[in-house]
């Protein structure tokens, strides 16, 4: 499967777990997830959009293994720390309990972005 199918793909279904959160605070008027709600909006929906468009219109870009190891650093990194950041939210973890995972996580999102950078400066006229 193509790197853009991969982005776009996953960036639909954060879309409508994201849209599901805005429903669920809206319905019950507890917003206490409104973090996460815009996490998973700009980091999955939106960012991982963003990404497969350039993908698709910069095709040489897409077939690399930067490529590829941009949408793994991205989505696994993402998928942990949303997840983290959910218990934190309702109290399962505290701040503390983020540590190691949260911060490796956010490690690992910033490389994806910096080898997608890279694959840019590379490979787009």
């Amino acid at each position: 499967m193509s790197v853009t199918r991969l982005f776009m793909g996953i960036g639909s279904l954060y879309l409508v777990l994201g849209i599901s959160i805005g429903i669920y605070m809206g319905g019950s008027g507890d917003h206490t997830l409104v973090p996460l709600h815009v996490h998973i909006n700009l980091l999955g929906f939106v960012l991982m959009t963003v990404f497969g468009v350039v993908y698709h219109l910069f095709p040489a870009a897409g077939t690399t293994s930067m490529a590829r190891a941009h949408f793994w650093l991205h989505l696994v990194g993402s998928v942990v720390l949303l997840t983290m950041l959910a218990l934190l939210l309702t109290g399962r973890i505290t701040e503390a309990g983020m540590f190691p995972l949260a911060p490796i996580a956010e490690l690992a999102i910033l490389l994806g972005v910096i080898s997608f950078v890279v694959n840019v400066w590379r490979h787009v006229p």
